[in-house]
């Protein structure tokens, strides 16, 4: 592992933890959608631990599954805490300076984008190691609202101190904005929004959903109205100057922030029709268009950025070719967010409306290309930590 990069590092360098991070959780999503866990939301250690039991093919694919949340959950905390680091060392350079006073500050909102992960990362592996916790959520859920209202208010804390210099300074740089590497605070408050939304639609008791809820809907409108603001901004510069060819993998951060407020709205189905609507039954064909309205969108960015990181080559240079830039753990993002909201389409959009049956030849059909997607940003993870850190793992 590289050692004290002082002024050569970069908050962007967050975004490492953060890509092993939400892989861990990726490999959940299988547990989560593929057992059944009756009187819980999320498949816990209650329902894992007898199939492990049961000694047969399924026992060794959950085993498997686990062995790949726990690994990549560990990676997570190793590049957490060097990056905490690292950034703490970073912040005593003038590099740092000079990055306050740039457009380039936003970067910073990888930190608390971060630190959200972390706490989702902290929930997965609680469900999947520790039998009966689900006997005590109710007592979690308000831990896990003050822990994402944390991150959210230094979020806030961030972003207000980069908007208002850029507001009171006339300083923005409006040529080199030329990708959407400002949408940065957008991801950030749409993973923070996701999490709020979690006790939101699982709390049985209806003063935590609601609280949960609304902590959530205003860091969501946070962001709807941001991507409105800085998607302009961005595309407008991008049509003026051509799109910077090392940020241009930035073309890409849409899908995940598209996969954090769809997964966010579904959580808010879930609440309203359990606390506020006082039934078990959501809307199904609102279920089935919202994933769908969200897959096209993700399709449509994913396309679009492929083909102009293609014909940029920016594959050849940044990925399989010498050119080490921080900015390709941008990368890792987008194929762990199409994966997650592609079983997410799946099974709520599909299986849950009988289009599709579970575990059909069908299925697994469809579920092959997001399973193939997976692993293949789970060897770019490898390869650029090896390119940028020095090591894979």
């Amino acid at each position: 592992m590289i050692k004290e990069l002082k002024e050569n590092y970069s908050p962007l360098y967050f975004l490492s933890a953060l890509g092993a991070g939400g892989m861990a959780v990726s490999f959940y999503i299988y547990l989560f959608f593929m057992v059944e866990h009756p009187g819980t939301p999320m498949a816990t250690a209650d329902v894992i631990f007898p199939l492990i039991a049961q000694n047969n093919l399924v026992s060794v694919l959950v085993l498997v599954d686990l062995a790949m949340i726990i690994g990549l959950a560990l990676l997570h905390f190793r590049l957490l805490f060097w990056n905490i680091r690292e950034y703490g060392l970073f912040k005593q350079t003038d590099a740092f300076a000079q990055l306050t006073t740039s457009n380039n500050e936003v970067a910073l909102m990888a930190i608390p984008l971060t630190y959200a992960m972390t706490i989702n990362v902290c929930f997965v592996l609680g469900a999947i190691l520790i039998p009966g916790l689900w006997n005590v959520v109710e007592y979690l859920f308000p831990f896990a609202l003050l822990g994402f209202l944390l991150v959210g208010i230094y979020a806030l804390k961030l972003f207000l101190t980069y908007a208002t210099r850029i507001i009171t300074s006339k300083s923005f740089d409006f040529v080199n904005n030329n990708n959407l590497s400002q949408m940065m605070a957008i991801f950030a408050f749409s993973m923070i929004s996701v999490g709020l939304a979690a006790p939101g639609a699982m709390s049985h008791h209806k003063e935590v959903s609601a609280i949960g809820i609304f902590l959530s809907v205003f860091f969501s409108s946070i962001s709807i109205s941001l991507i409105i603001l800085k998607g302009t901004l961005g595309f407008k510069s991008i049509l003026e100057q051509g799109i910077s060819r090392e940020a241009s993998v930035s073309l890409w951060i849409m899908i995940p922030i598209l996969t954090l407020l769809g997964i966010t709205f579904v959580r808010y189905t879930f609440g309203f029709a359990h606390n506020f609507d006082q039934t078990e039954a959501v809307s199904r064909s609102w279920l089935f268009l919202l994933t769908s309205a969200v897959i096209s969108l993700q399709l449509m960015f994913g396309l679009l950025g492929y083909y102009t990181l293609k014909k940029l080559d920016y594959f050849a240079e940044y990925i399989y070719g010498p050119t080490c830039s921080v900015g390709s753990y941008a990368m890792v993002c987008p194929g762990v967010a199409f994966m997650v909201y592609g079983f997410f389409f799946v099974h709520l959009g599909l299986v849950l409306n009988d289009v599709l049956q579970q575990f059909s030849v069908a299925y697994f059909i469809i579920l092959a290309p997001f399973v193939y997607v997976q692993f293949k940003t789970l060897l770019l993870i490898f390869r650029l930590n090896k390119k940028m850190l020095g090591t894979p793992v």
